[in-house]
């Protein structure tokens, strides 16, 4: 799948329009539309916005990696029980962890483009 379909598959599943995740991403519906259906791409900071509405990463949107993927080649079994201990946790607190991971990848990608 492409980055527009696992957007428009995330949003669908959450039972969300177009209109309904540009508002809560903070973009224009239409925008959300040319994501999904003339291929742009969101910079980092919205793609961040909207993996968090859409309660998926930022990697599975623009990657497609699977939870199942994550598990069978993450080799650093600390973080995998780290991650498993965060799934149960309340939705706001699982919130302000993807946006602190998201930050610090986002901060490294950036940094890898500046090299």
């Amino acid at each position: 799948m492409s980055f527009a379909q696992r957007l428009k598959k995330a949003r669908t599943d959450k039972g969300l329009s177009q209109t309904e995740l540009g508002n809560l991403a903070g973009i224009h519906y239409t925008q959300v539309g040319r994501y999904e259906n003339k291929g742009a791409q969101p910079s980092a900071d919205v793609l961040s916005k909207l993996a968090n509405v859409l309660g998926v990463s930022s990697d599975y949107l623009t990657n497609g990696t699977t939870d199942e993927l994550a598990e069978s080649t993450l080799s650093d079994k600390e973080l995998l029980n780290q991650f498993r201990a965060i799934e149960k946790m309340p939705d706001t607190d699982k919130s302000v962890i993807k946006t602190l991971i998201d930050a610090f990848i986002t901060k490294r990608r950036v940094q890898q483009l500046a090299l």
